[in-house]
């Protein structure tokens, strides 16, 4: 385990919070002080950081790399970011972008022309973790004279198939 600021300051959090319960409990200062110190790892590992994990949408971050993206496309958000800062894929063509991410899952909808564009493909990113995220991730490739020009990550509400008529 590493030892940071932040688990310090929330160590200590935790317990000062539990000194104070349990102080209400006994009066007895050096009891007190003893039993906190025996619970807060305990509290922390077990009900304070689950909890801040479930509240809080942090997720990893990785590298690019073409065979986690086709073996895993549910965590495909994790390598996202790098693949933007990196411009990992800016001025390929289609065909290397279709041998290192796959076929596009869905093309991009244009108004305009009543069809579907062939040069914005999407793929689905997956949904990152978070008790409160209602959204999935997707990325919009945008090809000009048949090269990567731009990537656009974008959110989709979350909808569940379901038989409301």
């Amino acid at each position: 385990m590493i030892i940071t600021p932040l688990l310090v300051v929330f160590m200590v959090i935790v317990f000062i919070v539990l000194f104070l319960f349990f102080n209400t409990i006994d009066r007895r200062k050096w009891l007190t002080f003893l039993v906190s110190m025996v619970f807060t790892p305990i509290v922390y590992f077990y009900v304070f950081y689950p909890f801040l994990n479930i509240i809080s949408n942090f997720h990893h971050q990785k590298y690019f790399d073409a065979s986690a993206w086709n073996e895993k496309p549910a965590l495909r958000y994790e390598m996202i970011d790098d693949m933007i800062a990196t411009d990992t894929l800016i001025g390929l063509s289609k065909s290397a972008i279709e041998e290192r991410l796959g076929r596009f899952e869905w093309l991009t909808w244009d108004e305009s022309m009543k069809k579907h564009d062939s040069s914005r493909w999407n793929y689905g990113l997956g949904i990152e973790p978070g008790a409160f995220n209602k959204n999935k991730e997707a990325l919009e490739i945008i090809f000009k004279n048949d090269s990567v020009v731009k990537l656009a990550p974008y959110q989709q509400k979350i909808s569940y198939d379901s038989s409301e008529e």
